[in-house]
């Protein structure tokens, strides 16, 4: 074996690589896109000595396998799930030194959706827009593990500070989301605005990157028209016509023309991120 690198032995569900995304770029209707839940990303990296924006494995239900080409201190975290070395047990949520050869088995996820694995020196594929992240709707970025695939890495540095118990947030029982209602919630009657701060919704199955749906109780529109297609930010809260609210995450359009009844705060999204299916979800208004 030559070079650092790992090679996709099982790619997942979906797998991506993932960073913290790449602002700055909507005007061009290009999105952030990066990490569903940076938190989790961040703390990996940090966990294996990298810069908390290195490229990370995102992984969606089912994990992924990898075999390293090098010997390479590698951190699992996100959704709590089982991690194998050579078949053997290997610890979650902390750094593991691995040899190189050996395959890292990341399970299925027990709790949550959407799993990080870091490898020291991260992963460095080709950027671009200054991002490694992949926008599974625009198509920026490398395309999602295939098995077979070799994903290079960078030059790994000694981690400084071992921790020992890191802080991992446990996949939400219930999402609560603080949203601030407008720019279109005047196009909804006041019975479905209080509708949107009284009533559960649910996440539905058909939730992607691109965007939370919801199951639940219809949004009345006051205003029946047509929209005229408007910019959208991450968070948003779009409401098509069957009036079941979608919250746009990472890889969410730019523009939509659907009325935005709310946008929920960006703090908020990655629990988002490891809400399955069925999750219970709650809006509240703030201003």
């Amino acid at each position: 074996m030559t070079g650092r690198g790992v090679a996709v032995v099982r790619p997942g569900a979906l797998t991506t690589v993932q960073d913290l995304g790449r602002p700055g770029y909507a005007h061009l209707g290009v999105v952030r896109s990066g990490a569903l839940d940076p938190a989790a990303a961040r703390l990996v990296n940090r966990l294996v000595g990298n810069a908390e924006g290195a490229a990370v494995l995102e992984t969606t239900v089912d994990g992924c396998a990898v075999r390293a080409r090098c010997a390479v201190t590698v951190a699992v975290g996100g959704a709590p799930c089982p991690v194998r070395v050579d078949g053997r047990p290997a610890a979650w949520g902390t750094a593991v030194r691995v040899a190189a050869g050996s395959v890292v088995e990341v399970g299925t996820a027990v709790r949550g959706l959407r799993g990080y694995v870091a490898f020291g020196g991260g992963i460095e594929v080709e950027p671009v827009l200054g991002s490694r992240s992949t926008d599974l709707l625009s198509g920026l970025g490398p395309a999602p593990l295939a098995r077979g695939a070799v994903l290079p890495l960078g030059a790994e540095t000694p981690v400084r500070v071992p921790i020992d118990v890191p802080p991992w947030p446990g996949p939400p029982d219930a999402l609560v989301l603080r949203v601030r209602l407008g720019p279109r919630d005047d196009w909804f009657t006041p019975g479905a605005l209080r509708t949107l701060a009284t009533r559960a919704y649910r996440v539905s199955p058909a939730s992607n990157r691109i965007g939370l749906r919801l199951e639940g109780p219809a949004l009345e529109r006051a205003v029946t028209g047509e929209l005229a297609s408007e910019g959208m930010v991450l968070g948003a809260v779009q409401v098509p016509p069957d009036g079941r609210p979608v919250v746009f995450l990472a890889d969410h359009p730019t523009t939509g023309g659907y009325p935005v009844v709310g946008v929920v705060r960006e703090a908020d999204l990655g629990a988002a991120a490891q809400a399955v299916p069925g999750t219970a979800v709650r809006f509240v208004p703030v201003r």
